[in-house]
């Protein structure tokens, strides 16, 4: 199926199983391992989180431990060549809008299943990218 086969596709991850599933499912989608992209967005400090009150870590240092982590990650799961894209703030925001950035042609995500008033209350960073992003969205359920 040679139709399918696209030449970027981007996998947000949380490091959950699921979003690692994603990333195997994204890798059969690919015309080869340069054009699967991976993003993780980090929260920003709160100003009581113990690293923001003590200055123990700036943000490029976090970003950079996680770039760290998730590239020797990939690696592991045999996923060599892979880009890795750490940003900073929302995930649906950062991902629909590194996508747009680079001209991904599809993207590959896990859906956590959150449920009531919690996903009433934050909504799902799934269904926001679907609603905005310039590309299709494949959602894998957990």
């Amino acid at each position: 199926m040679n139709w399918l086969k696209k030449k970027t596709v981007l996998v947000p991850t949380d490091f959950s199983e699921s979003s690692y599933e994603a990333i195997a499912v994204a890798k059969a989608y690919v015309e080869d391992a340069s054009g699967l992209k991976i993003i993780h967005s980090l929260s920003p400090l709160h100003p009581a989180d113990p690293a923001a009150m003590w200055d123990t870590l700036t943000d490029d240092e976090r970003k950079q431990k996680v770039h760290d982590f998730l590239s020797k990650k990939m690696d592991e799961l045999g996923y060599s060549g892979v880009h890795v894209e750490i940003t900073l703030g929302d995930p649906a925001t950062q991902v629909i809008e590194y996508a747009e950035k680079i001209g991904v042609e599809m993207i590959i995500m896990p859906s956590q299943g959150r449920k009531g008033l919690s996903r009433f209350l934050i909504g799902s960073v799934a269904e926001r990218v679907i609603r905005s992003a310039h590309c299709p969205v494949l959602v894998l359920k957990s």
